[in-house]
């Protein structure tokens, strides 16, 4: 396992990922809806890996649903950082994290643009669950 670190600007949310190949193999995922846009956010997501989301002041973060309203994207409410995004499907929680939240030097392939706009709600769940991290913690 690849292990990487990172978190939003304030330090309020820290993100531990383990990615089960090396970092350089992952083309992050840049969703061209407006929101994602607008933050500059592409996502990092790998279904044997793991993810923890550290949250120091649960006060302080927030979620936002957008599009389907299906997934919930983890925001910093002191620093204004898009984390990632969860979605809960029943029992199970599925992240993927912001790649620009990850800290600096590590190298990615290119980013990949997607469109899930594109997708049904039921196709994006699909996705998720298939694309998504699967070991998801989030400690408060």
């Amino acid at each position: 396992m690849h292990e990487l670190s990172g978190g939003c600007h304030c330090g309020n949310i820290v993100v531990r990922v383990r990615l089960s190949r090396v970092p350089d193999s992952y083309s992050p995922r840049a969703c061209d809806c407006d929101f994602c846009r607008k933050h500059g956010a592409a996502y990092l997501s790998d279904a044997q890996g793991a993810v923890a989301i550290h949250i120091r002041d649960q006060r302080e973060s927030a979620t936002y649903r957008q599009g389907s309203g299906a997934a919930e994207c983890l925001i910093c409410r002191k620093c204004g950082v898009l984390i990632g995004a969860l979605y809960r499907g029943g029992e199970k929680l599925y992240a993927t994290v912001n790649v620009n939240v990850i800290d600096s030097g590590v190298h990615f392939a290119a980013e990949q643009p997607v469109s899930p706009q594109k997708l049904t709600e039921a196709e994006k769940i699909q996705r998720w669950q298939q694309l998504w991290f699967r070991d998801v913690e989030i400690i408060s």
